[in-house]
């Protein structure tokens, strides 16, 4: 481990990925799993890093049975021969029966998501770590939370990303019996009360994953930079106190950041082939307008050029994303803005949908409200035709529709917290700055302001608005992007192993 490379290796291990590049080994392009927005950070990250040079390689479970749905008959036949050759590659594939034939990353029962994350970490410790003999590990999230500490018994630079505040704990006993050597680095994991021994911490005292991830790593990172501060002065309850507390210790020791997620590639009007018109920043108001006119259409609504159209890009939870506060002012806000035809369509799943639909069928406002299931496509289209996108967030860990929204030209509406705070500024046309419109206190009155406040730049003469919003799609794309993303990552690995990354 301490021979010294011309570029340092690092080791990326994920639980999922939308997709690899060309060039990281065979079938790469067909490793393709994903639960959510883990797996495009990943993939863009891993492309980001390997296009710019980086010795990056990639550990994730052998979802066989996702793979294979990729593979034409010919390239299935060949499949085992292919992987035979996988340690000259870069894709390091975790084999286990707990992964092979399952459907999903995720299962909906938690003993199945353990018995899955200790059969990756396990691999990832006893085989791929020893082959690969990386100079940095970077591990995300609870899936693979063990791992730092192992790396912190072996010397080996750890970084742990944390996307989402989720944990489970297990004891040690249960940790050996699937294959993993806890007793090598037992005093780096973090237990739920105090573990003065091995053995009297082996089977009686449960290991916290998530918190042992941030406790050993050499260097901690969530998504978002104020989403990290929020945590750390204890802003939202919701975070358990250790995790707090350990995030904290690693704050003020100067071992923790926060790097902003970005969008998967194909978000770009200019390309998106899901748009019925695509366009760019020169020639959006002909593009947002042909894709505008068929939602409207296509959805029921009222036809019309002019209406100002508002879209919610987010799940329909029953906290986070606001959805209480949507309830409440949806009435007044259709009512207030009744003679301006205001629209607002839903592309989401979640507990909270069948609220909207009621509210909608109440009042009659069927042709100016629309509530439909998440579909990829749709969000697409509803992205390229809306005016506005709503995000009244209680807390947001990153969030990446505020950040589509304005590389298609349609503007966030959103709560001042987390993600939204790091990537959104209030609107100020006569200078030319800022890109959506902010409230701070979570509360309906805050968001009915915000929402006002965009209505009152909406009626804006069309030259004014035309000149912001081609300003606010050439710097989102501009800022907004994996590159911009992965040179802080290659900063951040940099700053760990205290030599350049790469080399000309």
């Amino acid at each position: 481990m301490t021979v010294k490379r011309k570029n340092p290796r690092i080791l990326i291990v994920t639980p999922e990925t939308t997709y690899l590049p060309e060039g990281m080994g065979n079938l790469a392009n067909y490793m393709t799993a994903k639960a959510g927005g883990l797996a495009d950070v990943s993939a863009g990250l891993i492309s980001a890093l390997f296009n710019q040079g980086a010795d990056v390689h990639v550990a994730l479970p052998d979802y066989r049975a996702m793979f294979d749905n990729k593979l034409d008959p010919v390239l299935r036949k060949q499949r085992q021969m292919i992987r035979d050759h996988m340690p000259t590659d870069r894709v390091h594939l975790a084999e286990d029966r707990a992964f092979f034939y399952v459907n999903n990353v995720y299962s909906s029962y938690g003993w199945e998501n353990l018995h899955m994350s200790l059969a990756l970490q396990r691999d990832v410790m006893n085989h791929i770590v020893p082959r690969v003999k990386p100079d940095l590990i970077h591990c995300n999230d609870w899936m693979t939370a063990l791992i730092p500490a192992m790396s912190r018994e072996m010397e080996i630079p750890c970084l742990f990303t944390i996307h989402n505040i989720h944990t489970v704990k297990t004891s040690l006993a249960q940790i050996e019996d699937r294959g993993i050597d806890a007793a090598y680095f037992w005093d780096h994991l973090y237990y739920e009360n105090m573990a003065e021994t091995y053995e009297s911490a082996r089977e009686a005292i449960p290991v916290d994953f998530l918190t042992s991830g941030i406790f050993a790593a050499h260097f901690v990172n969530t998504v978002s930079p104020t989403f990290l501060k929020e945590i750390v002065v204890g802003y939202h309850h919701f975070v358990a106190p250790h995790i707090r507390r350990e995030l904290s210790s690693k704050w003020y020791a100067n071992c923790a950041t926060g790097i902003l997620n970005a969008p998967d590639p194909s978000y770009n009007p200019s390309s998106d082939k899901a748009l019925v018109y695509q366009y760019d920043e020169k020639n959006h108001v002909d593009g947002k307008l042909h894709n505008k006119r068929y939602l409207q259409k296509a959805l029921g609504l009222i036809e019309d050029d002019q209406a100002p159209l508002f879209f919610w890009p987010s799940r329909m939870d029953t906290i986070q994303k606001g959805c209480p506060l949507m309830a409440e002012i949806l009435y007044h806000t259709i009512h207030s803005f009744w003679d301006d035809n205001l629209e607002i369509i839903f592309v989401a799943s979640g507990g909270f949908r069948q609220h909207f639909v009621d509210i909608a069928a109440y009042h009659g406002f069927k042709d100016r409200i629309a509530v439909c299931e998440f579909d990829e496509k749709l969000s697409r289209i509803a992205f390229a035709a809306s005016d506005f996108i709503l995000m009244p967030s209680l807390f947001e860990p990153c969030g990446l529709p505020q950040m589509i929204a304005p590389i298609y030209g349609s503007l966030p509406v959103a709560r001042d917290t987390g993600g939204i705070h790091d990537t959104i500024t209030p609107l100020d046309a006569e200078n030319d700055i800022g890109n959506g419109f902010l409230f701070e206190t979570y509360d309906s009155g805050g968001f009915f302001w915000a929402i006002a406040q965009a209505m009152a730049f909406y009626k804006r003469p069309v030259d004014q608005r035309k000149k912001q919003i081609q300003r606010i799609m050439t710097h989102a794309a501009k800022t907004f992007n994996h590159n911009v993303t992965a040179r802080r990552y290659i900063e951040l690995y940099e700053k760990m192993l205290d030599r350049p990354l790469t080399h000309d």
